[in-house]
């Protein structure tokens, strides 16, 4: 079965960095479009950042020019850099295959002086 397992969340300070990652197992990641999504208490899951299969990027409004996704296709890993963290960034935040209903557990990201 499709397995997305995040890593790398936690407790971080206002204006310091962090690196999600997600290992998938179960599917041909090469093909498929990865992505990484947040929820914040109360308010609806909103796109981070999206890559193509082709390595082509995209981001959310809210963290343009502060994230970084990336992938390694030989180990079934896509990365979510994050930079200049704020602390409306503090969410859940979560890999997903694109098109697809499969998402990971997500991973606790906390953003506090």
């Amino acid at each position: 079965q499709v397995q997305l397992v995040e890593s790398g969340g936690g407790l971080v300070q206002p204006g310091g960095s962090l690196r999600l990652s997600c290992a998938a197992s179960g599917i041909s990641f090469r093909l498929y479009d990865m992505g990484w999504y947040r929820q914040a208490p109360g308010k609806q899951r909103e796109l981070v950042a999206t890559i193509t299969r082709g390595g082509s990027t995209n981001y959310g409004d809210s963290v343009k020019g502060r994230a970084a996704i990336s992938r390694d296709n030989a180990k079934n890993l896509v990365y979510l850099q994050m930079n200049s963290l704020k602390p409306e960034d503090t969410a859940v935040y979560y890999c997903k295959v694109v098109h697809t209903a499969y998402w990971g557990q997500g991973t606790q990201v906390t953003v506090s002086s």
